[in-house]
């Protein structure tokens, strides 16, 4: 008997050059959208304008709140939860236009926006601060992502940073079933413009998301399903998009893959390779999907065993050979991430990052958070360290 709940975003607009259609889906939330966006080049290329054109012509008020150009801290999302809230009215959204950043920015100020007894966006995020919870939902918010990794579209968590100068730095989560977006638009013609660099780790991101939620113990079939067709779109595209970036078909799957990834995040879990990422990212300030394309093969060997089933096909759809034995294909899943990393430009080791052997212990703390729990088997401290120590 099968028994699962699904969450996903209420509606999902999805396809090339359907930018154009945001003001209508905007209108359908809200009359007024404070806007944040995740690029410089937004306003120098137009885009901004045209948001605001787009919403004007809807009957939609456009309020440009900010951008963001890294990953969110609790200083960005509170400065704008002020800013916000001086402003709100009966028939506010929110809307996000960018990578994962700028996405989960736009979450976070709308759940903290909308639930004035939170003086701070950490009193409610996961294991740092009050233990407070959202008691009003959050304002309606409109997902645009820009690039094709994180699926934070799909997702029902913003995940924060400590600000500058905090004496104990972190990076959590802020999560809420009701903090998935009402509404998201999905235009892959947006991701043209994404460098090279950016579109292989953010694309890796996706992918380990992908296999992390399919193996995890919290998979169910129906996200096991989404993530198979997921890695089916983007394992072969991955390079495609990388090598160019105007190739329509390649845009499309990866934007897609990513989309489900998020979905299978929201209601799987993931694994090792997120669970680590966010410590490397504190300590060492390695871009997230980097840090998991690093991790990914070390967690796919360490759970082979658990998951030698699931594994051996995804090393199928790695390697295009369908009559490998489970054992073989298995075996050698591993092998074929690092290999497509390295073609990708992507290191395979954690110095070249900038681990080092006295930092290992502060990584191994910071990786017991949600993403490791959905891990699907139980990665002792011990051992985490033993794996870390073989990837310098």
């Amino acid at each position: 008997m099968m028994n699962y709940d699904l969450l996903v975003p209420a509606r999902t607009v999805f396809g090339w050059g359907r930018l154009d259609e945001l003001g209508a889906l905007a209108r359908t939330q809200g009359t007024k959208a404070f806007v944040i966006s995740g690029s410089r080049q937004f306003a120098v290329n137009g885009t901004l304008r045209r948001i605001d054109e787009l919403l004007a012509a809807a009957g939609v008020e456009s309020v440009q709140v900010g951008s963001i150009h890294h990953e969110p801290c609790i200083d960005d999302v509170d400065e704008m939860t002020i800013s916000i809230r001086r402003q709100l009215t009966a028939e506010s959204l929110v809307i996000g236009i960018g990578g994962g950043a700028a996405l989960d920015l736009a979450k976070a100020v709308s759940a903290t926006a909308a639930n004035p007894h939170l003086d701070s966006v950490k009193d409610a995020l996961e294991g740092v601060g009050k233990g407070l919870t959202l008691e009003q939902p959050p304002l309606p918010v409109l997902a645009v992502p820009t690039t094709s990794g994180t699926g934070s579209e799909a997702t029902k968590n913003a995940v924060i940073s400590s600000s500058p100068g905090d004496d104990q730095p972190f990076k959590k989560s802020l999560r809420a079933d009701l903090m998935v977006p009402k509404a998201v638009l999905i235009d892959p013609e947006l991701s043209v413009s994404v460098p090279a660099d950016v579109t292989a780790r953010t694309g890796m991101d996706a992918i380990t998301q992908l296999i992390e939620s399919w193996i995890s113990c919290r998979a169910k079939p129906v996200t096991s399903a989404l993530a198979r067709h997921g890695l089916e779109l983007a394992i072969p595209m991955i390079e495609r998009a990388v090598e160019d970036g105007s190739d329509r078909e390649a845009r499309e799957a990866m934007a897609h893959a990513a989309y489900l990834s998020g979905i299978c995040l929201a209601n799987a879990g993931l694994g090792m390779a997120h669970g680590v990422a966010p410590a490397l990212g504190i300590l060492l300030g390695v871009p997230h999907g980097l840090a998991c394309a690093v991790m990914l093969p070390a967690a796919i060997a360490a759970n082979c065993q658990v998951r030698k089933t699931e594994i051996a096909k995804v090393g199928r759809l790695f390697s295009g050979d369908r009559d490998l034995s489970d054992t073989e294909a298995a075996a050698g899943c591993a092998d074929l991430v690092r290999a497509l990393n390295e073609r990708l430009g992507l290191p395979s080791g954690l110095s070249v990052l900038g681990l080092t052997a006295a930092l290992i212990p502060a990584v191994v703390k910071g990786s017991r958070g949600n993403s490791m729990n959905g891990n699907p088997r139980p990665i002792e401290n011990d051992e985490l360290t033993a794996i870390l120590e073989s990837m310098l």
